[in-house]
């Protein structure tokens, strides 16, 4: 089993072949990857509005459209014959992709339908024992507080949370990074934590907080605002477990997802739904013996899926990587530095996320003083301009820009918003 240092010492290391194989989307040729609106010409959407809630619930980009379609099509001629003969070999591509994207090896990528499932898997999942401790936050969102409620009332393990800091216009990284360290006692085991919060836009340290860790405590990171915006790699955040959907900032398929695990913290987990995925567990049962291990594909949920959906992912990641995740980094930060500039000139206007990209991503949000955010972004809508309240009890408008979000969307909303006095 390799810890979590010996894991990022030895990340540098060539990968093997297979997790180097790519899909090449039928439409490459129609995207060029050096002009931003043609990358936004891939995206089928509404052009008489503008599009801030992408982060929500993606839109497509011609790539991955086309490639759900021929799978669709395939399916509707021949649903058992293309799945039998094209499964194995189409999901196979999609761990390849995720793991060039994300600098891994393919079998240590489980896949699943969302966020939330793959923290429902984790969480659900993690070796934990009477009296053993999981921190977590205050900020995070419903879905890691009520999987590890869940886990807890399962195990007997204990549940805390920490606030990270004391006021968000003052956060630092030394703050966040000692808020967690005090909140260690002898009996933690995990620390779980979100890479991007959705209630604020505030981005953690990921890794300056897995650098503080000791060895004993396993690093969770719901990843889904990060993933698909920064520059990262598994090895430079430095966790044990990564979760994300693929639908929000990749403009992935719709109801698609990943959990990862660095190697050997399988090993810490066990499955909670049968898979399909791995011969050992099916031909285990077939020969009645143990399925062995827990892996990424014992950890992948079996059943039947939204087969075209899953499968036209690797068009996802190829999409991404023709624009280079260096380039894609800088995009999303210019749009919302741009978005947070124009908001802070406003008297009326208070810019609840953090200015520096170092503690930001591509969430922005936002009061407008004297209306509730909810009546902000109804009075936005009417100016063509899509925003969405924050789903916590604390609520705020959020604005976040895409691949498909261009400079004159980002007046149009800072326009939108100044008329609001």
């Amino acid at each position: 089993m390799l810890s979590r240092k010996e894991f990022i010492a030895q990340s540098g290391l060539a990968l093997s072949g297979g997790a180097l194989i790519e899909a090449r989307p039928a439409s490459a040729a129609q995207l060029d990857p050096a002009d931003w609106r043609s990358v936004r010409a891939q995206f089928a959407l509404d052009p008489n509005l503008h599009h801030f809630a992408g982060f929500v619930l993606a839109p497509h980009p011609r790539p991955v459209r086309e490639a759900i379609e021929r799978h669709r099509r395939a399916l509707d001629r021949n649903p058992s014959g293309y799945l039998h003969a094209r499964q194995g070999e189409l999901e196979a591509a999609v761990r390849q992709a995720a793991a060039r994207y994300l600098r891994t090896e393919s079998d240590e990528i489980a896949l699943t339908d969302s966020t939330t499932m793959g923290l429902g898997l984790l969480y659900g999942g993690l070796r934990l024992r009477p009296g053993q401790e999981v921190l977590t936050t205050e900020h995070d969102f419903y879905a890691t507080h009520e999987a590890l409620r869940l886990r807890a009332k399962r195990t007997g393990a204990r549940v805390r949370r920490v606030r990270l800091y004391e006021r968000l216009d003052r956060v630092s990284v030394d703050e966040i990074v000692s808020s967690i360290k005090r909140g260690l006692t002898p009996r933690t085991r995990v620390v779980a934590i979100t890479w991007v919060h959705s209630s604020t836009g505030l981005k953690l340290p990921v890794r300056a907080i897995a650098d503080a860790l000791p060895e004993r405590v396993l690093l969770c990171v719901d990843g889904v605002h990060g993933f698909g915006v920064e520059n990262e790699t598994v090895a430079s955040l430095g966790c044990d477990f990564l979760v994300s959907g693929c639908h929000k900032w990749l403009h992935g398929p719709r109801g698609t997802g990943f959990l990862w695990a660095r190697p050997g913290a399988w090993a810490e987990t066990t499955a909670t739904i049968p898979s399909f995925d791995d011969g050992a567990s099916y031909a285990g049962w077939l020969q009645e013996r143990s399925p062995g291990a827990t892996s990424a594909l014992t950890m992948t949920p079996g059943g039947y899926h939204s087969f075209e959906h899953r499968w036209a992912l690797a068009q996802a990641f190829d999409f991404h990587r023709r624009i280079g995740k260096d380039r894609v980094e800088r995009r999303v930060y210019s749009l919302a530095r741009r978005l947070k500039d124009g908001l802070g000139n406003m008297k009326h206007v208070t810019v609840r996320t953090p200015r520096s990209e170092q503690l930001s991503a591509g969430i922005v949000c936002l009061e407008v003083r004297g209306l509730d955010a909810a009546e902000v972004v109804e009075r936005l809508g009417r100016r063509r301009v899509v925003a969405t309240v924050t789903p916590y009890a604390t609520r705020y408008v959020r604005l976040g820009p895409g691949l498909y979000t261009v400079e004159t969307d980002v007046d149009a909303a800072l326009a939108a918003v100044r008329s609001l006095t």
